[in-house]
């Protein structure tokens, strides 16, 4: 074998392991990785008047501990407020007085849903609903009300 041989070999086998790289790395920011776990869960629905950027598969956490997903988003048809399905590892039983927001990872970064458990005796089921709720802090409306309260203030000097 000659020298020319070895080198695309080498060449070879390094773009091989590059593209394999490639692969895992883009399976783990997609996060399909913790989709192919088939962990036992349940369901829990909650209601939110505006669920921000919001996307399926955005993780649920538990005092930061990633202990779900987001399964779907939809408009509940009789209130038309944003119903977010979650999917909850079995392994965390949360009270039925547990509260939901949405949070961002950061100052821009992505939203996922914090759960914070209350203190009662009895636990969420499955398909149960989470009653307290807080929607996501968009940055859009701030920043418009912060404009108005600016225009406001320079109108009465």
């Amino acid at each position: 074998m000659g020298k020319q041989a070895k080198i695309e070999i080498g060449v070879g086998i390094l773009v091989l392991f590059s593209i394999i790289s490639l692969f895992v790395i883009a399976m783990k920011v997609s996060n399909f990785a913790d989709m192919a776990q088939d962990r036992p869960t349940y369901t829990l629905k909650a209601h939110f008047d505006n669920i921000g950027g919001l996307k399926v598969r955005a993780p649920v956490k538990l005092s930061g501990v990633v202990i779900g997903r987001v399964a779907s988003i939809g408009v509940d048809k009789s209130n038309y407020r944003a119903l977010v399905t979650m999917k909850i590892d079995k392994a965390y039983q949360l009270p039925l007085d547990t509260s939901a927001s949405i949070l961002t990872s950061g100052l821009l970064g992505d939203q996922y849903i914090g759960l914070e458990p209350g203190g009662d005796d009895q636990y969420l089921a499955d398909e149960d609903e989470i009653e307290m709720t807080q929607s996501a802090l968009v940055l859009e409306n701030l920043i418009g009300q912060l404009m108005v309260k600016l225009t406001d203030s320079g109108d009465k000097q």
